[in-house]
C-alpha cells in the first residue's frame, strides 16, 4: 500500500525538509522511494531518521511542489499534522534512479482525528504527482488528466483545496511557457 505524506528530514545542521512522498507501506516497514538527486534522500543517508507526516490540509503538498515550503513546524513535525510517525532507516536497497530506504517505525502519535477527505483533496494530490512528473510525463498526459480532476475539484473543493490547485495550475503554466522559450 502506498500513503501520500509528508516526509521531513533534516540535514547534519538540523535544517528541516519537507517533502511530498507516496511512501510503501510493508506489514511493520516503511518504504521511502525518493528519486535521485533529492534532498530527502540525503538528508536520510547522513542522519538515518525521518518524520513522516498524515496531514489532510492538501496546501501543504502542493505549497512544497511550487516552492512554498514555510509551514509551521514543531522540530519535524507539522503543526497541521494529524499524526506523525517517527522512522529510522535499517537498510538501503540502491538503485540508480530510486534508491529503497527501508525504515522501522520508532513511534506514532496522533493528534487530531482524521474527519475524511472530500473529493477535492484527492483531486489536489493528484494533480500534486503531476506537477512533480512534469519532466518525466507527456505534457497531453497531465493535460488531461487535470481536466477530469478539475470536475471533482469544482464539485467539493473549499478554500484550502482551491487555494491549492491555483498553485499547482500556476506551475504547469510555467512549465509550458518555459517550453516555448
Amino acid at each position: 500500500m502506498i500513503q501520500e505524506l509528508i516526509v521531513i528530514t533534516k540535514n547534519n545542521v538540523g535544517v528541516p525538509h519537507l517533502a511530498p512522498m507516496g511512501v510503501h507501506i510493508h506489514c511493520d516497514s516503511i518504504h521511502i522511494l525518493p528519486f535521485r538527486p533529492s534532498t530527502t534522500l540525503t538528508n536520510l543517508l547522513e542522519t538515518k531518521i525521518a518524520v513522516l507526516n498524515y496531514c489532510d490540509d492538501v496546501r501543504v503538498f502542493a505549497g512544497c511542489l511550487t516552492g512554498r515550503r514555510d509551514w509551521k513546524l514543531n522540530g519535524l513535525i507539522l503543526d497541521c499534522a494529524l499524526a506523525h510517525s517517527e522512522v529510522q532507516l535499517v537498510r538501503v536497497e540502491d538503485d540508480k534512479t530510486r534508491p529503497r530506504l527501508i525504515c522501522k517505525i520508532l513511534n506514532t502519535v496522533n493528534h487530531a482525528p482524521f474527519m475524511g477527505f472530500n473529493r477535492a483533496q484527492y483531486c489536489v494530490l493528484e494533480a500534486a504527482i503531476l506537477v512533480s512528473r512534469l519532466q518525466m510525463l507527456p505534457l497531453e498526459k497531465i493535460e488531461n488528466e487535470i481536466a477530469y480532476l478539475k470536475v471533482g475539484l469544482e464539485k467539493t473543493a473549499g478554500e484550502r483545496e482551491l487555494e491549492a490547485w491555483n498553485w499547482l495550475m500556476m506551475a504547469i503554466e510555467t512549465f509550458k511557457m518555459e517550453l516555448l522559450k
